[in-house]
């Protein structure tokens, strides 16, 4: 059966620009008679709030949507992303990295070869390593991709790929082929920190049967590197639909970093959820 998701972050108050992605996903669900899904990404304990949690729900409640209970909240399955993790370890894909995020960006602007070879440091020495440590380091596990190849074979590499109903930032649709490379080593989980969103995203849509991921056009990229981790999990790589993003009058997306004005001030100024929904189209 076809589902999909709404898939929030609560690290602020809704806007337009979410408005359209929750809508343009459930309509899709509507259309197809399927499900759709609420989950709150809610990993980065330094952003996300409760409050803010609750004003999702608020917020989508008054445009009209509803969805599957219970939510799924990230935040309570810690232990799930950690033992992906752990198997991915497991199999020698991962490394630990003590660069800081200064140091990679550096690197990044130094990279002879452009930012996605800066973004494959690679693991340490034994001998560093042990000594870091040791010494109580933070460090972050990146995923090899080179080991991830090896893993898979040539055949299997240059066959990853996914289905796009929507369009992609240059007009990708149809087939298209996923290429790892370009995202680099990436960082799956810290020590300070859990996991990363490539394992939760990833690992949360096959558990909860999501058949089409439908989204901004902005995750676009991130569609490469999570479709290789669903075929070393052996999980299933659902079709994608990107949409375009809202922007605003300054053409600039809407963005809770912008203070755009969010569903909260718009319901308070008098605003109808059908006079919102008519001016977003969906």
């Amino acid at each position: 059966m076809f589902a999909t998701r709404f898939a929030p972050s609560p690290t602020g108050r809704l806007h337009k620009g979410h408005a359209f992605s929750a809508l343009t996903a459930w309509r899709a669900a509507q259309d197809a008679g399927g499900r759709f899904i609420l989950r709150i990404e809610d990993i980065d304990p330094t952003r996300c709030r409760p409050e803010f949690d609750a004003a999702i729900l608020e917020d989508l409640s008054w445009l009209g949507l509803d969805w599957e209970e219970p939510v799924r909240r990230q935040s309570e399955h810690l232990a799930d992303y950690a033992a992906v993790v752990e198997a991915l370890d497991g199999r020698g894909l991962l490394y630990r990295c003590f660069r800081t995020r200064k140091e990679i960006l550096d690197a990044i602007g130094d990279a002879p070869h452009g930012p996605a070879d800066a973004a494959r440091p690679g693991p340490h020495p034994a001998d560093e390593e042990a000594r870091l440590l040791a010494e109580g380091r933070p460090f972050a596990w990146r995923m090899s991709l080179d080991r991830a190849r090896e893993t898979l074979g040539e055949t299997a590499w240059n066959a990853l790929a996914f289905r796009e109903e929507g369009r992609g930032p240059n007009g990708e649709t149809g087939l298209v082929q996923a290429r790892p490379e370009t995202a680099g080593d990436v960082v799956l989980a810290r020590k300070d920190a859990g996991t990363a969103y490539h394992v939760a995203v990833t690992h949360d849509d096959a558990l909860q049967g999501v058949t089409h991921v439908v989204r901004g056009e902005d995750l676009f990229e991130a569609t490469h590197i999570q479709v290789l981790i669903q075929t070393l999990m052996g999980w299933p790589t659902p079709v994608y639909r990107h949409h375009r993003l809202l922007t605003g009058p300054d053409g600039r997306r809407f963005a809770k970093r912008d203070n755009s004005v969010t569903l909260a001030q718009l319901r308070a100024d008098g605003v109808t959820p059908e006079q919102l929904r008519a001016e977003l189209g969906v």
